[in-house]
C-alpha cells in the first residue's frame, strides 16, 4: 500500500483516532494478526466466534502501526469506527483514486464461472507489460477485493479484480470501492441460483460491472453468451466482443486439445494473427483466455505480445484443474474450489480428453441451486453417463439425486463407460462422505487412472483430493 499516516487513514474513513496522528502505515493492511509485521495496517474484522478486536494487543506486540477497529486499545493508535468492513472498503476507495491519478489502469472481471483462471491469466498477461496486482485465490467480495486494491502500491501499472456477487447491487458496490476502466463479463450460469431467483436477475447484477465503467472505458463481453452481449446497451464504454463466432472482435481460430487437454487456438484480433498454446487444462479456458485478451489489448498490449503471454501462463490458484501426477500412475484432477452445472460439465468434458487407462469422476453437490438442486443434480448424473466416464463415485447425501440420475441414464442403455457386466466394480456408484469415498478409491484405483475430484467449496472435497495425493495436513 502507498504510505499513509492514521490521521490520513481516519480522514478517508470517517472514524475517530485514538492514538499518535503521526504514526505512519509502511506495510501491508492486514486481517490476520498472526500475519502482522512491523508497520503493517490491523483491521479487525467482527466474525461469527470471535471478534478481532479482541487481538489489538497481538498488533501491538507485533509491531503494527495502527489499527482500524470498533473500540480503542491503549499502546496502538486506533481508528475506531463502528463497521470495520465497511471502512475496509473506504479506505481502500481512497487510495484507489490516489493511483489512479498516478495512472493505474483497473480491470474489473465478473461471472458465473471461470472468474478466478481468467483473473489468473489476465494477472500474467499483464505483468508482461508492467508491474501488475493480481493475487491468487477468490479475493472477491467487501473484503478481498478492499485488500487487492491495498496490496498496490505507486508502483503498480494494472490492478486487476475478480468481482463476485451474492445478489443485486453487491458488484456495484465493489465498483464504487474501485472503479475499473475495462470490465469484463465472462458468462451468466446457475451459480448461486437459489440467491438470484432467476438467470435474467443474475444477468442484472453481472451487468452492474458495466454499467460502471467511464464512456472512455472498455466492456469485454462475451459474444457466445446472449445474456451477456445482451449487456452491450446498458454501458457508455466501448463494447469489445469475444467468442468463436467469425462476428466477435477478438476470437480463437482452429481450436484444438493436445494429449494432455490444453488448447491450442490461434487468436484473431486487431487485424492480426497469432498462435496461442495454453498451459492450462481444459477446452472452456479458450473462452477465458479471449476474454483475458480482449482486456490485455484494451490496456495496450499488442496482439503479439498478448499472445505470447497468454502461452506462458500456467496455473495459479489452487483445487482449479489441478493436475497431479501420483507415483504409481494415478493422475488426480482436483477441480474442488467450487462447482455449478456450467463448471462442472466443463470439467468432465476435460476429463474426458486427458489420456488414461480410465477416467473416474468423484463427484459431490452442487450448492445454492434453490428449487432446481434435485433437478440440476439428476441431469448432471445423467450427462455424466452420457460423457463415457468409465466410474462415477457421487458423494454426499445432497448427491443422491446425481446418483439417481445417473443410474436412470445407463438403465436406459447411453453411456460409454464400463458396467458391471465384467464383474468389475459398478460403474456408478454412491458414497455417503469422503472417508467411504477415500475407501473405495484405494481399493479401485490403478495405474494410469485418472481421477476428477469436484464439488462446492463447502462440501470440501479438496481435502479428499489432498488425502488421494498424500498430501493432506491437519490445522
Amino acid at each position: 500500500m502507498i504510505e499513509l499516516t492514521l490521521a490520513e487513514v481516519a480522514a478517508a474513513v470517517g472514524g475517530e483516532l485514538a492514538g499518535d496522528p503521526s504514526a505512519v502505515v509502511t506495510g501491508a493492511v492486514r486481517t490476520d494478526s498472526r500475519a502482522l509485521a512491523s508497520g503493517d495496517l490491523f483491521v479487525a474484522l467482527p466474525g461469527e466466534r470471535v471478534d478481532g478486536a479482541d487481538f489489538l494487543p497481538a498488533a501491538a506486540a507485533a509491531g503494527a502501526a495502527g489499527a482500524l477497529a470498533t473500540r480503542p486499545e491503549p499502546g496502538l493508535p486506533v481508528v475506531v469506527v463502528a463497521d470495520p468492513v465497511e471502512a475496509l472498503g473506504r479506505l481502500a476507495g481512497a487510495v484507489h483514486r490516489r493511483l489512479v491519478d498516478g495512472g493505474l489502469v483497473t480491470v474489473g472481471i465478473t461471472g458465473s464461472s471461470g472468474k478466478t483462471s481468467t483473473k489468473d491469466l489476465l494477472g500474467q498477461v499483464l505483468a508482461a507489460a508492467g508491474p501488475t496486482v493480481s493475487p491468487e485465490g477468490s479475493f472477491n467480495n467487501d473484503i478481498g477485493l478492499p485488500l487487492t486494491v491495498l496490496s498496490a502500491d505507486a508502483g503498480t501499472r494494472s490492478l486487476v479484480l475478480e468481482m463476485g456477487a451474492r445478489g443485486p447491487g453487491h458488484i456495484a458496490r465493489l465498483c464504487r470501492i474501485a472503479r475499473p476502466d475495462i470490465g469484463v463479463v465472462l458468462n451468466v450460469g446457475s451459480a448461486h441460483l437459489g440467491e438470484f431467483g432467476s438467470a435474467e436477475v443474475i444477468a442484472a447484477s453481472k451487468g452492474e460491472l458495466v454499467e460502471a465503467l467511464p464512456v472512455e472505458g472498455t466492456a469485454v463481453l462475451n459474444a457466445d453468451d446472449p445474456r451477456v452481449i445482451g449487456m452491450a446497451p446498458r454501458t457508455a464504454a466501448r463494447v469489445v466482443s469475444t467468442g468463436l463466432g467469425a462476428d466477435a472482435d477478438v476470437r480463437a481460430l482452429d481450436v484444438d486439445l493436445d494429449d494432455a487437454a490444453r488448447a491450442r487456438f490461434t487468436l484473431v484480433a486487431g487485424g492480426e494473427q497469432h498462435p496461442v498454446a495454453l498451459q492450462v487444462v481444459g477446452a472452456h479456458h479458450v473462452a477465458n483466455a479471449l476474454s483475458a485478451a480482449a482486456a490485455a489489448l484494451a490496456a495496450g498490449m499488442t496482439p503479439g505480445a498478448v499472445a505470447a503471454a497468454l502461452s506462458a501462463a500456467g496455473p495459479r490458484s489452487r483445487w482449479r484443474m489441478e493436475v497431479t501426477r501420483r507415483a504409481d500412475g494415478v493422475t488426480v484432477v482436483n477441480d474442488a474450489y467450487n462447482a455449478n452445472p456450467e463448471s462442472m460439465r466443463a470439467a468432465l468434458a476435460a476429463l474426458t480428453r486427458l489420456p488414461g487407462r480410465r477416467r473416474i469422476a468423484v463427484l459431490g453437490a452442487m450448492g445454492e441451486l434453490g428449487p432446481e438442486a434435485g433437478a440440476e443434480h439428476a441431469r448432471l448424473g445423467r450427462d455424466v453417463v452420457r460423457a463415457g466416464v468409465d466410474l462415477l463415485v457421487s458423494v454426499g447425501a445432497d448427491a443422491v439425486a446425481l446418483h439417481t440420475g445417473a443410474l436412470a441414464e445407463r438403465s436406459a442403455g447411453n453411456g460409454g463407460g464400463r458396467g458391471q457386466e465384467d464383474g468389475a466394480l459398478d460403474s456408478v456408484q454412491h458414497v455417503p462422505d469422503r472417508e467411504a469415498a477415500l475407501r473405495l478409491l484405494t481399493a479401485e484405483l490403478g495405474a494410469d487412472d485418472v481421477v476428477l475430484v469436484k464439488a462446492s467449496r463447502s462440501y470440501g472435497l479438496e481435502q479428499l483430493a489432498a488425502d488421494l495425493l498424500g498430501t493432506r495436513t491437519t490445522s
